[in-house]
């Protein structure tokens, strides 16, 4: 297939912050072309949103259930490939399902869903259309993330043993969303957002980090929510701390906030193994610390030679050249896209072209939004995580290439 893969964008009109994030993600690599969109609830913003983007007006559509009946009616060489879905949370399934059961593949924002039940659902409507299906924790997509987790696969680290893993903010340190700012507002209402609000903004970001390097499921957590504005009148909780059971015996801890005034997006990732362990931020991004029993503090760095072929992967430029943000959320688009590719060409994947989040981590990220919630309304009791993780294909594995389903 001599062209770009095409998609349709519902959501991320003029206004919005993450559809932004998403089209710059899409085009980097030159792979991917945007071709239509419903852009907004509103027809007229939607029309001229698509403007802002050169798009032909009759492909600028006033809502997504007319884009995805009309691109479904175009000749296959026109249509879109896939829909790359960034509305707010209570539009992720609705929009997913209807254009899993028109023949589309879907990149969605997270969370996957609006609530489990739905999750659960739509892992279903994805088994049953045999379409593929992403979310966007693009934190997975930084090279030394892919780095640490293939370390730990080859067991450089031991067995796992601690894992701590924060991502404090301070944006909504005051009552924010009543200023007119849209992004702040529809975050904090439930029936917006759901049923969790700095714990589903970011804590699963944190959690899906943690589960993605270390290979690790969570069975179990104790979670401490706090909405520290509940006087002001906010509904959500803006900040959470969460002990950790895994699978294997490993314990855990995530901090996750939106109040702590002077962080930015401070997400970070420690884990500790009985051979050694790893510590990385994201405020530097392109180093990572490895620790041994027996050997000083090793500092990796991104772009170098002695990294693995799943951190080359995902590295664009020499070494020196910082890479970012926008870089590793590119990394879901790319592997995503060449699945696409390969699906349509009637061709294998390559193996690491497999490495993105698909139905599995949003289904997990709804459960552990369920379980934080329900554990800090019973005094953080211990409650179990209601899904049954698949168990993980490793680098190089054939597998990758398979039904990645398997969730109850």
């Amino acid at each position: 297939m001599s062209r770009k893969i095409r998609y349709g964008m519902i959501g991320g009109g003029r206004g919005a912050f993450i559809g932004g994030v998403h089209r710059i993600a899409a085009s980097i690599d030159q792979q991917i072309e945007l071709v239509c969109g419903a852009f907004s609830s509103d027809p007229q913003r939607s029309k001229d949103s698509g403007a802002d983007f050169f798009l032909p007006a009759e492909r600028c559509y006033a809502n997504y259930e007319e884009m995805i009946r009309t691109e479904a009616a175009l000749p296959a060489d026109k249509r879109m490939d896939f829909v790359s879905i960034v509305t707010p949370n209570h539009l992720h399934f609705p929009a997913a399902k209807a254009a899993l059961e028109a023949g589309f593949h879907v990149l969605s924002d997270k969370p996957a869903t609006f609530n489990l039940a739905q999750a659960k659902e739509l892992a279903g409507i994805v088994k049953a259309t045999g379409k593929l299906y992403g979310v966007t924790y693009n934190y997975t997509g930084y090279p030394l993330m892919r780095q640490a987790r293939q370390m730990i696969e080859e067991g450089k680290l031991g067995e796992i043993r601690k894992v701590v893993v924060e991502y404090p903010q301070g944006w909504l340190a005051t009552m924010l969303e009543n200023t007119g700012q849209k992004q702040a507002a529809w975050r904090v209402d439930p029936a917006i957002c759901g049923a969790a609000g700095c714990m589903g903004d970011i804590g699963t970001h944190a959690i899906n980090l943690a589960e993605y390097v270390t290979g690790l499921h969570i069975k179990e957590l104790a979670a401490d929510l706090t909405i520290f504005l509940a006087k002001e009148g906010r509904r959500l909780e803006d900040d959470g701390n969460v002990l950790l059971r895994f699978t294997n015996g490993a314990k855990g801890v995530l901090h996750s906030s939106q109040i702590s005034i002077g962080c930015e997006n401070n997400l970070s990732l420690r884990v500790y193994g009985s051979l050694g362990g790893i510590e990385w931020s994201q405020l530097d991004p392109n180093t990572m610390i490895v620790t041994s029993l027996d050997k000083p503090k090793q500092i990796y760095r991104t772009g170098l030679g002695y990294l693995g072929s799943a951190a080359g992967a995902a590295t664009r430029t020499p070494s020196g050249h910082p890479e970012g943000y926008l870089e590793g959320f590119a990394n879901i688009y790319r592997n995503f896209a060449n699945h696409v590719r390969a699906v349509i060409n009637g061709t294998t994947p390559n193996p690491l072209d497999m490495d993105y989040p698909t139905i599995e981590e949003g289904v997990a990220g709804m459960a552990f939004i369920e379980a934080v919630v329900a554990s800090s309304a019973n005094n953080a009791a211990w409650t179990p995580l209601d899904y049954t993780p698949t168990t993980r294909a490793k680098y190089g594995d054939a597998t990758l290439a398979s039904d990645r389903g398997g969730l109850s």
